[in-house]
């Protein structure tokens, strides 16, 4: 007799409990905040997508997020908590429940912005996330791209040439026009890169170096035993290479990003176009699945597929990238796409091959080669049509000896200094030509 009712406390009981869960709705896990120069990213990460909506409103200037079903938990009240006051847009966030199943923030703005707000499907560590993009009113990638339309018009200077470069959309960079002595057509070596001094009627111009280092923000590239981010030890190694290449006399580094933040694959690429960057150098840190594996490579562009296995697996983890720093799949960049076709690039991926094999030259003094050759793969972000570009993989991040080395700084000043001399080596054999201007079309 009693076996009925106890089945009909147990749905019951059970029913409750779906309820509950129903009503707890969405956890929102992490909440990050990722500010920077020219835009600031929140990130929601949840175990399900979350729906919602957005509003913009005026009088004072802010946005309104709505997300629906979702639980006001401790990572969404800490948003608030993560905004710097430092903040070139936002000046504060509220967070609270707007209506049952609704939690609703109020983005507070210090003025005008475009936002951007888009989901993005499980990616590496990372479960689901939905990405708000605080920009500046103006698109900065359409702005480039009338820029290189009219260049007469774009040749003004940059007040942050180590600025940053915002996710799915380069920052506009306006260069001012790099001044030459108007002499006879033979080209000279930068005096502090040749064996002499130039001689009367040879040009000496400034060479502009891209130094790109890898990953940032919400992308923290390969993680070693010890708990060492790929993209912090990058980015101590730009820019000793930065600070280095700056006391040269006739040469500037210009860094890609220039702190912890997230800059998509193509953005790199055409920032260091604008840039009119006569090489590109990007710093990042192998990680492989054995933790034996050791030793510094350096890599340059493959129109025919990658030169070993190990460079293919390379380039695929590296060319993920943008889908663990999160870029709107939506967008793309018929631009890059088109410039991808240049016929100039196997002329460009030749000199690459060169500085590549410089600078392995000197890598190798300061420490073991994983390969004594320059090696080829499909990498994403060496694929500009008109700029030798390289990668160098320092070392084995996953490697625990050389984890420990890339976390020492006298290491990083030796890795920064063996690439700027390789880059020294690759100019005394191919002196960089003169020119007022590089052609963007």
């Amino acid at each position: 007799m009693l076996e009925r009712p106890m089945k009909l406390l147990a749905f019951v009981w059970l029913l409750g409990l779906g309820i509950v869960a129903e009503a707890a709705g969405i956890s929102v896990t992490a909440a990050r905040v990722w500010p920077a120069a020219d835009y600031t990213r929140i990130t929601l990460e949840s175990s399900q997508p979350i729906s919602h909506k957005i509003m913009t409103l005026k009088d004072p200037d802010r946005l309104v997020l709505d997300l629906e079903n979702v639980e006001l938990g401790a990572a969404l009240k800490a948003v608030s908590d993560k905004i710097l006051s430092s903040d070139p847009y936002i000046r504060q966030v509220r967070v609270a429940n707007f209506k049952p199943g609704v939690v609703r923030l109020v983005v507070d703005l210090k003025s005008e912005v475009k936002p951007s707000l888009f989901s993005l499907p499980p990616a590496g560590e990372y479960k689901h996330r939905l990405v708000l993009d605080v920009y500046p009113p103006q698109d900065p990638l359409m702005a480039m791209l009338q820029d290189r339309e009219n260049p007469v018009e774009a040749a003004s200077p940059s007040t942050e040439p180590g600025g940053y470069v915002p996710p799915e959309k380069a920052v506009e960079v306006a260069i001012a026009e790099i001044p030459t002595i108007s002499q006879p057509p033979e080209q000279a070596l930068p005096k502090s890169m040749g064996d002499k001094t130039p001689a009367a009627g040879e040009v000496v111009r400034l060479i502009t170096v891209a130094i790109d280092a890898g990953h940032g923000g919400e992308d923290p590239g390969a993680r070693g035993a010890n708990g060492t981010h790929e993209k912090d030890v990058t980015l101590a190694i730009a820019k000793k290479l930065k600070a280095m290449i700056d006391a040269e006399p006739n040469m500037r580094g210009v860094l890609t990003r220039d702190g912890d933040y997230f800059i998509p694959l193509h953005g790199r690429v055409i920032k260091a176009r604008k840039l009119q960057a006569d090489l590109f150098v990007s710093i990042h840190a192998d990680a492989f699945v054995k933790p034996e594996a050791r030793g510094s490579s350096v890599f340059a562009l493959s129109e025919r597929g990658a030169t070993s296995a190990m460079a293919r697996y390379l380039a695929k983890k590296e060319n993920e990238s943008d889908l663990i720093g999160g870029v709107r799949l939506d967008v793309k960049d018929p631009y890059l796409a088109k410039t991808l076709l240049d016929l100039s690039q196997t002329a460009t991926i030749n000199d690459s091959l060169k500085l590549a094999k410089a600078v392995l030259g000197h890598l190798g003094e300061i420490n073991t080669l994983h390969k004594p050759a320059v090696e080829q793969a499909g990498f994403a972000v060496l694929k500009s049509p008109d700029i030798p570009s390289i990668l160098v993989e320092t070392a084995f991040i996953s490697n625990p000896e050389e984890e420990r080395r890339l976390n020492d700084e006298a290491y990083q000043t030796k890795m920064a200094d063996a690439v700027l001399s390789g880059i020294k080596r690759y100019f005394a054999a191919n002196p960089p030509l003169a020119k007022s201007r590089m052609a963007m079309q």
